[in-house]
């Protein structure tokens, strides 16, 4: 059954109002109506779709992370383990992800609103991590599956975070490549420093 359009357009004009006035301020302090004012929709009608602006926010942030999800998961869609050797940078689609939502990472990086959305990203990116590891190569390791979690996660915030800051220059074919190459190079990563020579303690 398909949404009718007027829904459609009214919750992207919440949407786009939403991330406008987060720029100036927190979730909690935005009223429904200055939402609405901003939207230029009515009260009544933000009533018939969600009952506080935290819930549009939530069902924005649902729609959101299914889609970084989807998006996580493409590169494994007919394969159960990653060769990086064979993998087509063009299979990778968590970059396509985050530039189709730009507006709204924008807000999660902006220096002037509250960590709770870069926390709330971060547990989203973890989670996938945790599902979608090999469990049995990590404890024969000896790495607890958390850490190891948490540091993929944030390897994938830093680099999105760093092509924020740079103004979204490289595209994203170019951070595919750049993401590639960095995990193929870091299974061959040696030790740059000089050895001792004869003699030293």
């Amino acid at each position: 059954m398909k949404t009718d359009l007027r829904i459609i357009k009214t919750k992207e004009a919440l949407r786009s109002a939403l991330l406008s006035v987060l720029k100036q301020k927190p979730l909690e302090s935005i009223s429904v109506s200055e939402l609405c004012r901003v939207a230029k929709v009515n009260r009544g009608t933000f009533y018939l779709h969600y009952e506080t602006v935290i819930a549009l926010f939530a069902e924005y942030f649902r729609e959101i992370t299914l889609d970084l999800d989807k998006a996580y998961m493409e590169p494994y869609r007919f394969v159960q383990e990653l060769d990086l050797a064979k993998l087509n940078p063009k299979r990778i689609k968590i970059f396509s992800h985050f530039d189709k939502y730009q507006s709204f990472y924008s807000i999660v990086f902006s220096p002037n609103v509250p960590m709770q959305y870069y926390y709330e990203l971060f547990d989203t990116i973890k989670g996938l991590m945790q599902r979608n590891q090999y469990p049995e190569e990590i404890t024969r390791q000896n790495i607890q599956i958390e850490l190891s979690a948490s540091y993929s996660a944030n390897a994938i915030i830093g680099l999105v975070l760093h092509w924020f800051r740079d103004g979204f220059k490289l595209t994203v074919d170019e951070m595919n490549i750049q993401l590639l190459n960095i995990l193929s190079a870091s299974r061959t990563i040696k030790s740059t420093k000089a050895p001792k020579q004869a003699g030293e303690n």
